[in-house]
């Protein structure tokens, strides 16, 4: 496209509200237009070519422009573009159910279609509301999460999430949604074990289920790693603990993989395979179509099922959504791994992962970066200009925006896509990449944050 013409289009898009829209800057804003995009590489309406960082948004999984992919859609909407889910059902949704079924973990053996991954959490969260109520047990309905937790924007799954900066101006269930510290290693007192932190943070789960009353807590959802919140690291076992205290006090344990299933950590499902839990409830969505179409889930394991069942009564769960099962979105979901189960891709990740990691590791010789943190195909680069501490929490808090501003600039124009989160740098590139690319998505890091760095004592930050 000429620069006209992408002009044309930037002063056009303020009039597309995007998620977490700055209101005050409606009609300032000139993004950046993606036009083209191709394997880990996307293309700007002026012919820029990006190393796609943050896979969209965690979830082009395996590749932009994949010709089968578009091959499968175009053919499942030239024989059934939709069919109510209500009454009816079609052949890909059931072929998809069946499975994710075959992939879960444990018993987690039925399928609830959604629209998304918010829409997952909060129909998770419905069902098991529903349970209780189901169960005559009105008063469990108290949900447990973690400051810096990130489930999503309908009001139940934002009410669960605990990024407080995600709160202003937005209205919450605050009576029965509760909040535990995050299990940041970064925290960690000096003097304290790894093991002994685990404890601490598992504890705290324990005593905010005693303290709200056993009797009154529903369930506990939890990413097993805390992504747009910073790709934090919870200590080894914690996850375990947590759900052996679910266990004890009757409380339902969601695992929320809507960024960590389907290879993101080398395994179609994170739970088990990699923190060795059978949960009651998983949330996917992102990577169950590598982003192509729209879809969410929520897997349900059958103990649940079974607790309901044995009422006597009919049991209507009245909740869903025009699009539940749609068939095209589960003919892209079905492709999609098809192509991961048949080119190997867990196990690419799980050979390239390691050398993602040791080489991120290697901009911790940069002085402005504070950490180095992640797992699988999953990290973040977290850089503090001012690492001694000087200033004022806000005055730091600023500073942080300042310098994620900044390299966020300079590497799309060294042609790097990177997602930007406050003063961290997050990774999650497309499972394909291969070592030649996460070489060039590293250097290009680097001489992003060098360049930032000259940027702001230049500008006296």
């Amino acid at each position: 496209m000429s620069k006209p013409v992408t002009e044309s289009i930037q002063l056009q898009d303020n009039q597309f509200l995007h998620p977490w829209e700055d209101i005050k800057k409606v009609g300032q804003n000139k993004r950046t237009v993606i036009a083209n995009a191709d394997g880990v590489y996307i293309e700007d309406s002026d012919g820029n070519k990006l190393l796609d960082g943050p896979a969209g948004m965690w979830c082009v999984n395996i590749g932009h422009r994949r010709q089968e992919m578009a091959d499968a859609i175009a053919d499942q909407i030239m024989q059934l573009t939709y069919v109510s889910p209500w009454s009816l059902t079609n052949t890909p949704a059931v072929k998809l159910a069946d499975k994710l079924a075959q992939l879960s973990p444990g018993d987690l053996n039925h399928v609830f279609y959604t629209t998304g991954g918010s829409t997952a959490v909060d129909s998770a969260l419905r069902f098991v509301m529903f349970r209780n109520n189901v169960l005559e047990q009105p008063q469990k309905k108290h949900i447990i999460s973690r400051t810096n937790a990130y489930h999503g924007s309908t009001y139940l799954s934002a009410s669960a999430s605990g990024k407080s900066k995600d709160k202003n101006y937005l209205d919450f269930m605050d009576d029965t949604f509760h909040h535990i510290a995050d299990p940041n290693l970064m925290d960690k007192p000096v003097a304290m074990s790894e093991q002994e932190y685990c404890r601490l943070r598992v504890g705290d789960l324990e005593n905010k289920i005693l303290e709200i009353g056993p009797d009154k807590v529903a369930a506990f959802i939890a990413e097993p790693i805390l992504a747009s919140g910073g790709v934090i690291m919870a200590p080894q076992g914690y996850h375990a603990g947590c759900l052996q205290v679910c266990r004890t006090y009757d409380v339902v344990y969601i695992s929320d993989e809507v960024v960590t299933a389907f290879g993101r950590l080398g395994h179609f499902f994170a739970s088990q395979a990699v923190f060795d839990i059978v949960p009651d409830i998983i949330t996917c969505a992102k990577g169950i179509t590598s982003g192509y179409v729209p879809l969410g889930a929520f897997l349900v394991s059958d103990r649940l099922l079974q607790s309901i069942d044995a009422k006597d009564s009919s049991i209507v769960f009245s909740n869903g959504f025009t699009y539940s099962g749609h068939p095209v979105a589960c003919t892209a979901a079905l492709k999609n791994i098809e192509i991961m189960e048949r080119e190997n891709i867990m196990q690419h990740v799980r050979k390239v992962a390691p050398y993602f990691q040791a080489q991120l590791a290697t901009l911790n010789d940069l002085p402005v970066v504070t950490d180095v943190r992640g797992i699988g195909l999953m990290a973040c680069v977290q850089c503090d200009i001012n690492k001694d501490g000087d200033n004022t929490p806000a005055m730091d808090y600023a500073m942080d925006y300042a310098i994620g501003d900044r390299i966020d600039r300079h590497c799309q124009q060294l042609g790097l896509l990177v997602r930007p989160i406050i003063n961290m740098c997050v990774m999650s590139p497309p499972l394909i990449i291969n070592e030649a690319q996460i070489d060039e998505l590293v250097e290009k890091l680097k001489k992003g944050i060098a360049l930032a760095v000259i940027d702001a004592e230049s500008d006296g930050l």
